[in-house]
């Protein structure tokens, strides 16, 4: 146990760097009413309540394109988490100059970082949750912001992805889906660490916190599939994406 949280401590450490290093470069990418790469957006899902009045927080909130998605969309508070100082100074940089008074917190998610409990009525998280170390306490603590009947909503790499690889016009099985070890690789120069988890990981952690899964989506854009691509060996090339999806979105209510 104690080896673990040295390497969780040593993980979350990298990886705040690098995030503070790269985080110019990701300003507005990914944000509602994208989901991701070639998945559906909110505008053709809908797993969006009604915001006006809501209490909204956002998990990984990175520029804060997101926030001021929901602050348009009626939003009576806006929060958002990150673990990244140079995010969260370009996200309040964004969102007052937009207008908005936004709530933002620097700190891991997976920390006893002083949100409000029983508070929010919808925490989301666009592309971000998977950058956890620790899935059932991050899972836990969004359970502990959101208000009885409470929603969340978040999307991230399908687990698949991670098990193939492009090799000679064709998408190869290589990897384990199985391993939810860390696994570090060099993103836009920087060095991060991941886990992968299972789905079942992920819809067991929710069981255990008190949420119901009302959606699972694992699907293709429509526009993508309409269309014919050459082979590709892009991680998120629109190939791959005709034959599995690159994402997968949850919607779930706290019980």
């Amino acid at each position: 146990m104690l080896e673990k949280n040295i390497n969780s401590t040593k993980i979350l450490e990298q990886n705040k760097n690098s995030w503070d290093a790269m985080a110019d470069s990701w300003f507005g990418n990914t944000a509602l009413p994208c989901y991701g790469c070639l998945v559906p957006s909110e505008e053709d899902l809908q797993l969006f309540p009604a915001l006006f009045g809501k209490k909204v927080l956002d998990i990984g909130c990175g520029s804060g394109h997101s926030l001021k998605w929901c602050k348009e969309h009626g939003a009576e508070e806006i929060w958002g988490l990150d673990m990244s100082t140079r995010q969260l100074e370009n996200a309040r940089t964004y969102l007052t100059q937009s207008g908005y008074e936004p709530h933002l917190i620097n700190a891991p998610m997976e920390s006893d970082c002083g949100l409000p409990t029983d508070y929010f009525d919808v925490v989301y998280s666009i592309y971000a949750l998977g950058w956890t170390v620790d899935l059932n306490t991050t899972i836990d603590r969004i359970s502990c912001y959101l208000k009885r009947g409470g929603i969340l909503i978040f999307s991230w790499d399908h687990p698949l992805m991670h098990c193939i690889d492009a090799e000679g016009e064709k998408l190869v099985l290589n990897g384990s889906y199985l391993d939810e070890n860390p696994f570090s690789y060099i993103q836009r120069g920087n060095p991060v660490t991941i886990h992968n988890h299972k789905m079942s990981g992920w819809i067991n952690a929710l069981a255990g916190a008190g949420f119901k899964v009302e959606k699972l989506v694992e699907e293709t854009d429509a526009e993508t599939l309409s269309q014919e691509y050459e082979f590709s060996d892009s991680y998120y090339s629109p190939f791959r994406a005709k034959k599995m999806p690159l994402s997968f979105i949850i919607k779930a209510v706290k019980l």
